[in-house]
């Protein structure tokens, strides 16, 4: 059924699907109406289907901004409209005064920052008088819920400042020993600065919790091994958590290799270790006399026990469970100092949510000597030139990945399109004349390793695989990267999987493969990955793209649901939030002040973290 509705400004189509007849019935011709709903157009007319109306008479007031409120098929059904919601919140508002809903905030936040006060807000955020309310009643909600954030964070920064840690009171011979004569090469002054830092954290007799960010072949692992340098130099053990044994066994062989000429123990410890070898590394961790331990969570298994644990370094922590990270603070009577590393930067409003309580270095320069890798966008049409590409590389000894989506709603049709690949690889190269490996998660660990050591040996120059690659594989040969469908990858990833290649002097390459018909947010997250090679640039751009709720780790991070707070569009709210937290902080730290009763509400209202709050 189709009715036309007209007022001074011209006419609109009403439209109903459902329940014509009863509409028929109850609508007066040419009767005054208030009418809501969204507005649509067809052929260029404008409409609204299934509109909330009511008749306009006497006692009916025209209303202004009007509320919408969240509400189901189901309450419209049985009419309960969204402007039944609002005419039982309005009647409400005129029950309750403003000691109904005092203020929490201290008068001086409210005159420093402009703020209305809560009962004008919540008034107003339902029924403004005016657009200037709207934006007042959003703002000072917003800046409520950031401060109610950025209050949690202090405290917990707060707490760590607090927490006992061991002391390392020197800079003894193994430091000092490879830093003059064991460097590969001479340390970015970006990694001379987080050093440092680490160092004066160590030396205060509090724990470090720290988060040292870097983008993929920045150097961490350079500064790891030199923290643990550090704490074998003040009598203490070290421990490196990976999250794949893979890197484990990375992290194991890179580390052994820097360490080789000066005679310090190094063992790994992973699921695989069995036996009398698991035995020997268990022993002599006990007794202290293996002072550098690479592992998986297996580090954190109740067997394990350390004579002297002092340092804890956790690589891609996003990847371990909240509680496996806690175990290894239990790992000595003191918690150890705890080094975290990331090789996916971290935008700066993400940070002051997600790691707020950290401190956070940076490691913002490439050691000498990497090129930069050349990253091109091709699609379908392209696809035998990419290839032709792909062959002259390998020709000249290099080594390319091919990866392929693999994402678990469509896990089947995935693993059919990287079969269908693979067989697609082999026309291209074939196997007479070329080695291929595969590696997908379907197989079993002891092949995936098998497979993945063969491209790493040189043994197969091409290896075809899902995203299982993303993280900690260096092969410094390998010189090219080919991302099937790359399209189906968030910007973050890409420059994940794009860092698997360029760990070696030979110039690499990124190729993007994609659809001919690419979505808006696709094409610019090609471009966006052609300009730049800025992992922080890279971060930016994917949090503004896709918000914080869908960036990996923050389900897991205890970062705060916000109603109406989005980090990225108000970052200067968020940044305002920042220092009158630490402020009011720094002058009651128990918030125990009468005029911070109503701060002391809002965290109670606000809090929903465990009380494995603490661990970083």
């Amino acid at each position: 059924m189709v009715a036309e509705f007209f007022d001074d400004s011209g006419k609109i189509e009403l439209i109903w699907f459902q329940g014509a007849q009863w509409m028929k019935k109850s609508l007066v011709d040419h009767g005054k109406y208030i009418l809501f709903g969204k507005v649509s157009f067809f052929n260029g007319v404008p409409n609204i289907a299934h509109p909330e109306m009511e008749p306009l008479n006497s006692e009916t007031s025209i209303p202004g901004l009007q509320p919408v409120y969240p509400t189901t098929e189901k309450l419209r059904a049985k009419g309960i409209s969204n402007r039944s919601f609002a005419k039982i919140t309005q009647s409400l508002f005129e029950k309750i005064s403003q000691r109904d809903i005092p203020e929490i905030l201290p008068s001086n936040i409210l005159s420093q920052y402009q703020l209305c006060n809560r009962f004008n807000a919540i008034r107003w955020i339902h029924f403004p008088d005016t657009d200037e309310h709207m934006q007042m009643a959003r703002y000072r909600l917003k800046w409520e819920e950031l401060l109610a954030s950025q209050l949690k964070i202090a405290r917990l920064r707060l707490q760590h400042t607090v927490q006992q840690g061991w002391k390392f009171e020197k800079v003894g011979d193994n430091f000092n020993n490879f830093f003059s004569h064991h460097l590969p090469f001479e340390l970015t002054g970006a990694q001379k600065r987080v050093i440092r830092e680490i160092r004066v954290d160590t030396a205060t007799g509090k724990q470090m919790n720290r988060l040292l960010q870097g983008d993929v072949g920045s150097g961490k692992t350079m500064v790891a091994v030199m923290s643990m340098l550090l704490a074998m130099d003040n009598g203490f053990q070290a421990c490196l958590m990976a999250p794949t044994e893979i890197l484990a066994q990375q992290h194991f062989n890179s580390i052994r290799k820097l360490l080789s000429g000066l005679d310090i123990p190094v063992a790994i410890l992973t699921g695989n270790i069995k036996g009398k070898e698991r035995k020997e590394v268990l022993e002599k961790l006990h007794n202290g006399s293996l002072p550098i331990v690479v592992g998986t969570h297996a580090l954190v298994e109740d067997a394990v026990k350390f004579k002297n644990l002092g340092l804890a370094v956790i690589d891609e922590q996003h990847r371990f469970g909240v509680e496996q990270r806690s175990k290894l603070w239990k790992k000595n009577e003191i918690p150890p100092h705890v080094l975290v590393m990331t090789a996916t930067p971290i935008p700066r409003t993400l940070a002051m949510t997600m790691y707020g309580d950290l401190d956070v270095s940076t490691i913002d320069e490439l050691p000498p000597g990497r090129q930069e890798i050349k990253t091109v966008h091709r699609n379908e049409m392209g696809r035998a030139k990419v290839m032709e590409f792909i062959k002259t590389e390998v020709n000249k000894g290099r080594q390319a990945y091919i990866v392929y989506p693999l994402i678990e709603e469509s896990e089947k049709m995935d693993y059919e399109s990287l079969m269908a690949g693979y067989e697609q690889v082999k026309v291209w190269f074939p196997e007479h004349k070329y080695n291929i490996a595969m590696v997908h998660g379907k197989q079993e660990a002891a092949l995936r390793e098998r497979n993945m050591q063969r491209f790493i040996s040189g043994e197969a120059q091409i290896l075809v695989s899902t995203t299982v690659i993303e993280v900690g594989v260096d092969v410094p040969n390998a010189s090219v990267m080919l991302i099937e469908s790359a399209e189906r990858f968030g910007l973050s990833q890409l420059h994940q999987l794009r860092g698997r290649v360029g760990r070696g002097a030979e110039q690499s390459y990124c190729i993007l493969l994609t659809g001919n018909k690419l979505s808006n947010e696709s094409a610019e997250r090609m471009k966006t990955m052609v300009l730049t090679s800025n992992g922080f640039i890279i971060a930016e751009k994917d949090l503004a793209m896709r918000g914080p709720g869908d960036l990996s780790g923050t389900q897991q991070s205890g970062i705060m649901k916000f109603k109406l707070a989005d980090i990225v569009a108000d970052s200067a709210i968020l940044e305002q939030t920042r220092a009158a937290a630490q402020q009011i902080i720094n002058e009651d730290p128990g918030l125990t002040q009468p005029h911070h009763y109503g701060l002391r509400i809002l965290l109670t209202e606000k809090s929903h973290q465990s009380h494995w709050a603490k661990i970083s």
